[in-house]
């Protein structure tokens, strides 16, 4: 494995080709999570640093350096990215753990992951698309498939290559031109992607990077009117304001926000690979995954049995830095978030629940620097605590009790979240009976977490707008125009002089 250099770095935006600093110079620090120790400074970009990388996204577009080219072309350029990711696959990992926090085996897979989202789009880009239709009229009928444009993107800071990567992808395979903001926790990994854009020549231009903060340069770019679309992955409040902000000059809008999300286990269900699954669906990454299985929902008659199981296992896992052997689970990625996840566990404590295991920040084994939190469980919840309703995105889960599919059905859809959803039963016809009632766009039987490239990403309710990934993913990314061709070329006749 490649040993990345623990030295600070300067990060530089990339603006229109070229490496740059905020305008106004200014930098904020980038934390290790595992340690509290700055990785790299990035720059703290303004709105004139935003405009800067929209005008050249506009003039390129404009230009048709990219939209102009063959999708072919296109795709050959996708998939030298995904073989140079390949190539700096080591290096990538480590960057992604440092910036982020999380065990180098996840990261691992989430470079994995991006090479095969670039390969993927390059391979559907230059498949056939559009409609012919019949019509009474003598004329050729067609649908076709465009660019929007110039398209900004923004990601959080729980993914930050892979979510980079499930929207630059498509973006770019359908032919836009795009202006990027990483979270600003966590710029590292990102900043090396757009190294890997410039290696292997895309046009100056076609991909542009801001850093600093969402208040002012997301913002900048939710507002111009030179944007012709937003795609955001984040917070449901946030993502209400990009959308009220990006209504003023009626940009497309595709929003993939938060989740409360639950996982039924049935008392029929295979025992332990409920537990095993359940496990995973809320502590994979520290909790922070949009789709975490923060709700367990247990049949009444085995609840005690499953807690106590579930409980034992938790107890147990290796909490750790990212880079340590055996870590299985790693810090929270920053110091707010910390103080946020632990406000939530005083919360659940003063509404009346109940912690099986876990609740604290843990600060023995050398790791009183990081921002690590024990695995935690609520149990004795009812469904008005706020600790069920809302998301606290972090290794806090509440295990609820049920009596049967009814119920559990009207607990799980208890919430103003539609994201994801998980059913385990050995009945076959009730886990799709159950997972049909459920309002989520992302759901699992038997199983929990695997994503996939070729499936879509989203969901209901105060979950968002739009998908990604798959088909649908590269469909958010294109407008439609209807064409018609008249083959009868004579003059209407509608008016008499």
């Amino acid at each position: 494995m490649v040993e990345v250099k623990k030295r600070v770095v300067n990060l530089k935006m990339f603006i229109d080709g070229e490496w740059k600093d905020a305008e106004n110079q200014d930098t904020r620090p980038v934390i290790n999570p595992a340690n509290g120790e700055v990785i790299s400074y990035a720059p703290e970009g303004t709105a004139a640093d935003a405009r800067a990388a929209i005008y050249a996204a506009r003039r390129a577009f404009e230009e048709g350096v990219w939209s102009g080219i063959s999708a072919q072309e296109r795709a050959s350029y996708l998939l030298k990215i995904a073989d140079k990711i390949e190539d700096y696959a080591d290096e990538l990992t480590q960057l992604e753990t440092m910036d982020n926090g999380k065990p180098l085996r996840e990261a691992g897979f989430d470079v994995g992951d991006a090479a095969a989202c670039f390969r993927y789009y390059a391979g559907l880009i230059t498949k056939p698309d559009g409609q012919t239709y019949h019509v009474a009229d003598p004329m050729q009928a067609m649908v076709v498939r465009e660019p929007v444009g110039v398209c900004g993107l923004i990601v959080p800071w729980n993914y930050p290559l892979l979510m980079s990567v499930w929207k630059i992808a498509p973006a770019l395979a359908a032919g836009n031109t795009i202006v990027f903001k990483p979270s600003e926790v966590t710029p590292v990994t990102p900043k090396k992607l757009f190294e890997i854009f410039e290696e292997v020549g895309l046009p100056k231009g076609v991909a542009n990077m801001v850093m600093g903060a969402g208040a002012v340069v997301g913002n900048e770019i939710a507002s111009h009117p030179e944007v012709d679309m937003i795609s955001f992955t984040g917070g449901t409040k946030t993502g209400k304001h990009i959308m009220k902000t990006a209504a003023d000059t009626m940009k497309k809008v595709s929003l993939e926000l938060g989740g409360k999300s639950p996982n039924i286990i049935f008392a029929d269900a295979d025992f332990e690979t409920a537990v095993d699954y359940a496990l995973f669906g809320i502590y994979a990454g520290s909790g922070q995954v949009c789709s975490a299985g923060s709700r367990i929902l247990v049949e009444e008659s085995i609840y005690d049995q499953f807690v106590a199981r579930f409980v034992e296992r938790a107890k147990q896992i290796q909490v750790g830095p990212g880079n340590a052997s055996g870590t299985e689970m790693g810090p929270l990625v920053s110091q707010e978030h910390l103080e946020k996840v632990l406000s939530y566990i005083e919360i659940g404590k003063q509404e009346g629940a109940q912690i099986a295991c876990g609740g604290k920040r843990i600060v023995g084994n050398g790791l009183e620097k990081g921002y690590f939190v024990e695995p935690t469980v609520f149990v004795n919840v009812n469904e008005e605590m706020r600790i069920v309703q809302e998301e606290i995105f972090g290794p806090v889960v509440v295990i609820q009790k049920f009596k049967g599919e009814e119920e559990a059905i009207k607990l799980a859809n208890g919430t103003i979240y539609g994201l994801a959803g998980g059913v385990f039963t050995n009945n076959g016809a009730k886990g799709l009976r159950v997972i049909k009632k459920l309002r989520a766009g992302i759901t699992w039987v038997n199983s929990y977490h695997p994503t996939y490239n070729e499936a879509p990403w989203g969901g209901y309710k105060q979950s968002g707008i739009g998908r990604s990934l798959g088909t649908f993913g590269l469909e958010e990314f294109q407008e439609i125009k209807q064409i018609n061709i008249n083959l009868q070329v004579e003059p209407i006749g509608w008016f008499s002089n």
